[in-house]
């Protein structure tokens, strides 16, 4: 049972890694915007994000675009998706491989 929750949490990130900021060219996993993925036992996904600033022009754009995309996945019953800024984003918060794709490393 709880291998099945991992599997869609893998089937989150992977959905999640499709979607990128338009002002950066790295998907927002890699970016380091998702703070925490949580699925329980009925397929209720929880999904904690943030943006790279408050005034980020994808606002409400960027938030809609990861429900609808997670709300797709087979085996999800409903998305709740939290949008917070603390802590506050920061270029720390990149993975490896952002940090090699924008040249940081």
């Amino acid at each position: 049972m709880a291998n099945e929750f991992l599997q869609l949490e893998g089937e989150i990130i992977k959905v999640i890694k499709t979607i990128f900021d338009p002002e950066i060219p790295v998907n927002i996993y890699d970016l380091g915007l998702i703070y925490e993925i949580d699925v329980d036992e009925k397929g209720k996904a929880r999904v904690v994000m943030t943006l790279t600033s408050p005034n980020c022009p994808v606002a409400e754009s960027l938030p809609e675009e990861v429900h609808e995309k997670v709300a797709a996945i087979d085996g999800i019953t409903s998305v709740d998706l939290n949008l917070t800024f603390d802590p506050p984003w920061t270029k720390d918060m990149l993975s490896e491989e952002a940090l090699l794709e924008l040249g940081l490393l």
